[in-house]
């Protein structure tokens, strides 16, 4: 059971992890570029969760750079369980910030209309930053089930 697909010192698991990177910084760059975000909360929340994600997918896909190259085995109870809960941390707090960001998006776009209002907004951005929120936190919650399956098999 230990080659299931996304396990830590694999390609596909380094592969996972350097998708999540790339989603998630440009998820940020959209944001971060986007005039009048710091303005609201949700946005911040969604800069600072993508930060964090970024930080933690960097640290494995280094480590498994490293485990690749060296061909260590990154199997064991104590490790897969710290990226076990890493991941569903990450997970939950991306979700939470990718929903809370869509919400105020859709709330300027749809029912108050601040985008036609306030064309200096960058509505556009912030829909981009969302989307991009979603895809990494849909490649987050595919490693954190993976690395849930792989822990009873050690």
């Amino acid at each position: 059971m230990k080659d299931v697909l996304g396990s830590p010192g694999t390609w596909s698991g380094m592969a996972l992890r350097l998708s999540q990177c790339v989603l998630a910084g440009a998820s940020m760059a959209a944001m971060a570029t986007a005039y009048g975000f710091s303005n609201y909360t949700a946005f911040c929340y969604l800069i600072a969760s993508m930060g964090l994600q970024l930080l933690w997918s960097f640290g494995l896909a280094c480590l498994d750079i490293y485990s690749l190259k060296t061909k260590r085995d990154l199997h064991n109870p104590v490790l897969v369980s710290l990226f076990v809960v890493g991941d569903w941390v990450t997970a939950i707090l991306s979700f939470a910030a990718a929903s809370a960001s869509a919400g105020v998006t859709i709330l300027f776009e749809r029912d108050v209309h601040f985008c036609r209002m306030y064309p200096q907004l960058s509505c556009g951005r912030y829909e981009l930053s969302v989307i991009l929120a979603f895809i990494t936190w849909s490649f987050i919650a595919t490693s954190a089930v993976s690395m849930f399956w792989l822990l009873p098999s050690l």
